[in-house]
């Protein structure tokens, strides 16, 4: 695709997938470039964006001060106790990770799969993916206690024969969250080098200019070019698409290998991977909406990006019910009086509210979806989307609290309460996101140009 492409080629009646348009008629080349172009080089930023990121970049400064606090007293400032080991920083680590996880399967999996509807979403998707994981990789250091030594998780030589324990899910998780963050880096950087060219030839200041023009490495929109190009992008994407079920796997093993009631279950694995793409995609929801709002992009994410995305929540939402009716059937079914008492405790113990929240959330809520009139509703979708990533976090709460509060000795039972610490490093993390993406939208194209415009062509039926 190149940006000398006659202008004059029209959509005459919008991408369509399903009979709905993925694109809006109308647009041109010309038009799909200028639009998403504008928003970085020469439309003005605005308010909302401003608003957008002052509370993020207050909230990240909320996160600098917590963390230095934490850093310089310990972790006794958080709630974590005995028997409960794990609480908010593991709650949010596992969080944080499940929300990365819609962005690379949107993007992978579904051209893999050539679905047309995911070009107007897998950029922003792909971004939120890299500041989710890198919100997550945060935690398990600052858990650690001591996270200046954090790389003795890793096998380098030594003089001290200090070696990871490798049959422990905790050391699989660097190296697949590691592998995986890198992977994705790659794949979004890949997707952004046709569109720094555009923006390269586009700008009009110097220094924005030689800034583009190096992201671009040497792009110049030859056939050559592009022949190299697909084929990393599809090796990349290859790549990719088994790291999306790998890696919450591997953070569902973490729990499964345990022997702590509530923990010890083979259906973690799975049960996590829906969950993670469950809370992904709601996030991935909440940005789509966010975005269409404040930059007028309803033309090119459309309903029907909307409504295939509700549709996968529906079905990874169910697949999550479907998860905590089998917790309940293994409980009772294993003859195991421990794990009996964890669930029938989650349900009727002193955090019984978290464990009904999440029935709500995530298993009755989503079965909204079902109408079509909840699905082609704007605020509907946003409001199902928060309360989506409400109970997933929920969730999180009530697996890892749940099950550590009430040990195997009845004297070693302690409730857990969180401090403002373990609420200011959440909510912290939160303005570290939203302060990466909201500079993302800013200064990089947050819609691949060059896919839509290819889209354009395609949908047209004439040549370039």
């Amino acid at each position: 695709m190149s940006d000398h492409t006659p202008e004059s080629t029209t959509v005459s009646a919008g991408a369509r997938v399903g009979g709905m348009p993925v694109l809006q008629p109308g647009h041109t080349y010309g038009s799909v470039t200028d639009k998403i172009s504008s928003i970085v080089l020469t439309q003005r930023t605005p308010k909302s964006w401003w608003v957008g990121f002052g509370v993020g970049f207050v909230l990240l400064m909320t996160f600098l001060y917590a963390t230095a606090y934490l850093l310089a007293t310990g972790i006794g400032i958080w709630g974590t106790n005995i028997p409960v080991g794990w609480a908010f920083p593991i709650v949010n680590f596992v969080w944080w990770i499940g929300i990365g996880h819609a962005g690379t399967l949107i993007s992978a999996f579904l051209l893999l799969l050539k679905q047309e509807w995911r070009t107007s979403i897998n950029r922003f998707a792909e971004a939120m993916t890299l500041f989710a994981v890198a919100c997550a990789g945060l935690f398990p250091l600052l858990h650690l206690g001591r996270p200046w030594v954090f790389y003795w998780l890793f096998p380098y030589p030594n003089t001290m024969d200090l070696w990871p324990q490798f049959r422990s899910p905790l050391v699989w998780d660097v190296f697949a969250v590691s592998t995986y963050a890198t992977v994705s880096l790659l794949f979004w950087y890949a997707g952004l080098i046709p569109d720094m060219a555009t923006l390269r030839d586009r700008s009009r200041r110097g220094f924005a200019r030689i800034i583009y023009g190096m992201m671009a490495m040497g792009w110049r929109n030859s056939a050559r070019h592009w022949h190299r190009y697909q084929m990393a992008y599809l090796l990349l994407a290859g790549l990719a698409t088994p790291l999306v079920i790998s890696v919450h796997s591997i953070v569902g093993m973490d729990f499964a290998v345990a022997i702590v009631p509530g923990w010890h279950s083979t259906i973690f694995p799975p049960y996590f991977v829906a969950g993670a793409i469950f809370s992904g995609f709601a996030m991935v929801m909440t940005l789509a909406i966010s975005l269409r709002w404040m930059y007028g992009l309803q033309d090119f994410v459309t309903l029907k990006h909307l409504d295939n995305m509700a549709k996968i929540m529906l079905a990874t939402g169910s697949m999550v019910g479907y998860g905590y009716f089998c917790e309940w059937f293994y409980a009772m079914y294993s003859g195991s009086p421990f794990e009996r008492y964890v669930t029938i405790n989650r349900a009727l113990g002193h955090y019984a509210w978290s464990y009904w929240a999440i029935l709500g959330c995530n298993a009755l809520a989503p079965q909204l979806f079902w109408f079509r009139a909840v699905r082609r509703s704007v605020w509907c979708l946003f409001l199902l989307s928060l309360v989506t990533q409400t109970g997933m976090w929920l969730e999180r709460f009530v697996i890892v609290i749940t099950s550590l509060h009430r040990d195997y000795l009845p004297s070693a039972w302690h409730m857990y309460y969180p401090t403002v610490w373990d609420f200011a490093e959440l909510f912290g993390s939160m303005g570290l996101f939203l302060t990466l993406f909201f500079l993302f939208i800013r200064f990089l194209p947050m819609i691949s140009i060059f896919e839509l415009r290819e889209l354009v062509r395609e949908t047209s039926g004439e040549g370039e």
